[in-house]
């Protein structure tokens, strides 16, 4: 039954009450901060700039004193489809992507059949899944040393200037990034226990192999209507329950919790901004 245990692989959602600086960062700069990373993980191209990036946000998981092999645990169950993606990529590539457009000399490594990947398809690929290990490094950073309420707080704060000046819905897109997150943790372990509930009446939930994934994804069919269900129902009881305390929005609210910041995290907001504008501006040679 060790594969059914998903819960134990979400990161995103969870929260560890540990004493760090990155915990003790106000929320407003925080989420500036994990924006510009994000930006700079989407946009660099190369292997040195990745490189660098996924030593910055290794240091940060450190300075946050989280487990390292808990900050990638959520990589295990997307391992399969990661490995398959890249190796699309390495088959289906064409140089019209960053070949000649990019200035780039794409080499042949190997040619089986008409398969042919070559040095561009090489570099698709693997910095391909080096973002997706720093973004999802990054986002199981941020949730597990910021808990839904301060991200509520933070994000709020953050747009409200634009609901002053545009009337933009700055609490109820607070609310809803809160409620979304809230509910990953909660949806594994639904998925978790529907799972063993349809192995115990015999249906036949992996045992394919991990890296069968289109059997893997048949198989578990019988578990996503089950799944949908729940979800619409829980959706349905939140909505009740909003109402029932007389839930109006965010016009007029006022706020028990106030955010103060310290020049701990300026400087913090600082560097990550001073370090996502140098990997996007350097000219790495590859």
């Amino acid at each position: 039954m060790d594969e059914f245990e998903l819960a134990r692989y979400v990161t995103i959602g969870q929260y560890l009450p540990l004493d760090s600086r990155v915990h003790r960062m106000d929320p407003r700069f925080k989420l500036v901060a994990f924006t510009a990373l994000v930006v700079a993980v989407t946009f660099t191209p190369s292997y040195i700039g990745n490189a660098v990036l996924l030593v910055l946000i290794s240091y940060l998981v450190v300075l946050a004193r989280i487990p390292f092999g808990y900050a990638l645990s959520g990589l295990k169950p997307a391992l399969p489809v990661l490995l398959l993606l890249m190796a699309l990529q390495m088959i289906f590539y064409t140089e019209g992507f960053a070949g000649p457009a990019a200035g780039i000399a794409c080499v042949p490594l190997f040619k089986v059949w008409l398969i042919e990947p070559t040095t561009c398809s090489l570099k698709l690929a693997l910095v391909s899944a080096a973002r997706f290990i720093e973004l999802l490094m990054l986002t199981s950073l941020l949730t597990l040393t910021t808990t839904t309420t301060e991200l509520a707080h933070g994000v709020e704060r953050l747009f409200a200037p634009l609901q002053r000046r545009i009337n933009f819905p700055a609490h109820e897109l607070a609310l809803i990034l809160t409620i979304a997150l809230r509910f990953v943790p909660t949806f594994a372990e639904e998925l978790e226990r529907i799972m063993k509930a349809q192995v115990s009446r015999g249906a036949r939930i992996g045992g394919y192999g991990r890296f069968r994934v289109i059997q893997n994804t048949k198989a578990l069919l019988p578990v996503l209507v089950p799944l949908f269900m729940n979800a619409f129902r829980r959706a349905e009881d939140l909505i009740l329950a909003m109402e029932a305390r007389c839930y109006v929005g965010g016009r007029g609210r006022t706020h028990y919790t106030e955010l103060h910041s310290t020049q701990a995290d300026y400087l913090g907001l600082a560097l990550a901004l001073g370090i996502a504008i140098l990997v996007l501006a350097m000219p790495w040679p590859w």
